[in-house]
């Protein structure tokens, strides 16, 4: 199919949801998904038609400055349009296309952050619990929701496990390409000898799924409970409310214990698990696309070192997109939208070669 018959398409598509929201008589779920179609085309019709006025226009002033009878001051008007035009169009079609692009299902919910220890021990801890100040942040830069659901501490301020649920706008598809291994280097507090070390975390972004997405049995999980335990062991809670799920069939473990209630616990736990189950499932269905790009920013590769946070020399350097910041102090402060549009910028140019 042509570009300019996938945009006919996409008008052709437009004016029929107008005609079927304007002609009532169809239920509320009906109306309301109808709506939704309609809300997403809108920007893409208003590129379209901003494109297609642009080459109309183009084609308009080409045809005065071919015209031997325009008058010379139409013909140097004409001339400085048409150049205009020229330069405008190649960055209106990007747009479009890019609007035509498949959208990814998941890029509309919320996320749920688990950031893990990797090597490096205590330093490692102490990465993995700034890692998770840095995505709170962030949220809080974007006026999103950062709802902490569960932290393992070490006892010297690091994190060896924290998981936080986050809500807003555009949360899962500001944040997916986050997943994978996040390497620092920096001197340790607890580092006499001033040596640099490097260390590593592992962040993993799942959209949070809702019941309708995850179909789970009940006769497929075990649930343990037991007494919840802080730091180094000692009890932190005198009941049973701590709860492990585990999902028999793919063998993933949940364990929330942050609640001195049983039952929130285990809400949490379940929230958990299905968003693995999602993310589980999406990845299953991708694997062939993920293997022909690993390596590439939409992978999701947890195991693949993503990025570098080199604290001597104050830069972040991206593996997958060979992208440098020598502002280490604001990334870690929260400033993260330049490394997302980056990602973002770059998964876009990936998807649109794969189409051409």
């Amino acid at each position: 199919m042509s570009l300019n018959e996938s945009l006919d398409k996409v008008l052709t598509r437009y004016k029929e949801l107008e005609a079927l929201m304007s002609e009532g008589g169809s239920s509320g779920e009906k109306i309301a998904r109808l709506g939704k179609e309609y809300s997403d085309l809108g920007p893409v019709v208003a590129a379209v038609n901003a494109y297609r006025k642009a080459q109309t226009d183009a084609k308009g002033m080409a045809d005065l400055l071919a015209d031997p009878a325009t008058d010379p001051d139409m013909r140097e008007l004409a001339e400085e349009e048409y150049r205009e035009l020229k330069e405008r169009l190649p960055a209106l079609e990007r747009q479009m296309q890019v609007l035509l692009l498949p959208k990814d299902e998941a890029d509309e919910k919320n996320a749920i952050l688990e950031v893990r220890a990797g090597t490096g021990g205590d330093e490692a801890a102490l990465f993995a619990a700034d890692l998770f100040r840095m995505y709170q942040r962030y949220a809080e830069i974007h006026g999103w929701r950062f709802e902490v659901m569960s932290v393992n501490e070490t006892g010297i301020g690091g994190y060896k496990e924290a998981i936080a649920t986050i809500s807003g706008t555009d949360v899962f598809a500001r944040l997916k390409f986050e997943s994978g291994v996040h390497r620092v280097q920096r001197i340790p507090v607890t580092e006499s000898g001033g040596r640099i070390h490097t260390s590593a975390a592992t962040v993993a972004v799942m959209p949070e799924a809702e019941e309708v997405d995850v179909d789970i049995d009940e006769k497929d999980l075990r649930i343990d409970v037991f007494r919840a335990s802080g730091p180094g062991g000692q009890s932190v809670n005198t009941t049973d409310s701590a709860v492990r799920i585990t999902h028999l069939p793919t063998g993933l473990v949940v364990i929330q214990q942050d609640e001195k209630s049983q039952h929130k616990n285990r809400a949490k736990a379940m929230k958990v698990l299905r968003a693995r189950l999602y993310e589980r499932e999406r990845q299953i269905r991708d694997e062939a696309r993920a293997a022909q790009r690993k390596g590439q920013v939409g992978s999701g590769d947890r195991s693949e070192r993503i990025r570098t946070y080199n604290f001597p020399q104050g830069r972040v350097t991206d593996h997958r997109i060979n992208l440098t910041l020598h502002k280490l102090e604001r990334v870690m402060g929260g400033e993260l939208d330049e490394l997302m549009d980056a990602l973002i910028t770059d998964d876009q140019a990936r998807r649109l070669s794969e189409i051409a």
